[in-house]
């Protein structure tokens, strides 16, 4: 029997595979309509989609700036409900019942969402990748990666240098349909944490978790957030 590292693998060669291929037909679909004499530009078009969808295999786009390496932090509390780990790391629960899950082909769409950071609602068709980011994707990609059962940790670019490690050292702990990116937002708090789950259909409720700080009780709030949320979407993907 395979193990879950092995099976967490092969979920997530799968689930790349078919990204990629929604990226490839999402380029020959932008091929339609333009000429020879356009060409160039076409060329500069599909290279910009590439880059601003995560470019890489992995979506793992950090590079030790801004999420160093050599990070720790204590071992979360196992089974705490969420409401409770949250209430002991001073972080507020807030849900949102989302309204719509369209998808919109314009990555640049000015989206108004009903939180800083969003929990749900319209997005752009192809979903930022897993990964732990030092530039932070496009929001409205980011959303989209939410409806697929991810969640995601958002933080400060200022929070200090051992926090930013040590979150990064928790992605690397258990990276399986986790998203580690800075906020780009506006955010209140320094740090906060998202989930879109399925329920009620067909739209969901979207989860937001904001915390004043990083500390060994804010880790297992986000562990207990992880452990209630995770691949619970509305459109859930391995």
């Amino acid at each position: 029997m395979a193990s879950r590292r092995e099976q967490k693998e092969k979920l997530r060669a799968e689930r790349e595979a078919r990204e990629a291929a929604a990226k490839a037909g999402q380029r020959r679909k932008q091929m339609v309509g333009y000429g020879v004499g356009g060409g160039i530009a076409l060329v500069a078009v599909i290279v910009a989609v590439v880059l601003l969808a995560g470019g890489g295999s992995s979506g793992d786009a950090a590079s030790g700036d801004v999420l160093p390496d050599g990070g720790s932090y204590a071992t979360p509390e196992d089974g705490v409900p969420v409401a409770e780990a949250a209430k002991a790391a001073g972080c507020e629960l807030t849900s949102f019942r989302a309204k719509t899950r369209e998808h919109v082909a314009d990555i640049d769409q000015v989206i108004e969402y009903e939180s800083n950071p969003p929990t749900s609602g319209s997005h752009y068709q192809v979903p930022a990748e897993d990964g732990a980011y030092e530039e932070a994707p496009k929001t409205i990609q980011l959303v989209h990666t939410l409806e697929h059962g991810r969640i995601i940790v958002w933080f400060k670019k200022d929070l200090p240098a051992d926090q930013r490690a040590a979150l990064k050292k928790y992605y690397d702990d258990d990276s399986y349909q986790l998203v580690l990116t800075p906020d780009t937002t506006g955010m209140k708090t320094p740090i906060a944490v998202t989930a879109w789950n399925r329920d009620p259909v067909p739209n969901g409720t979207g989860r937001l978790m904001t915390c004043p700080q990083v500390d060994d009780a804010t880790f297992t709030a986000i562990e207990s957030f992880k452990d209630e949320h995770r691949s619970r979407g509305p459109e859930p993907v391995p």
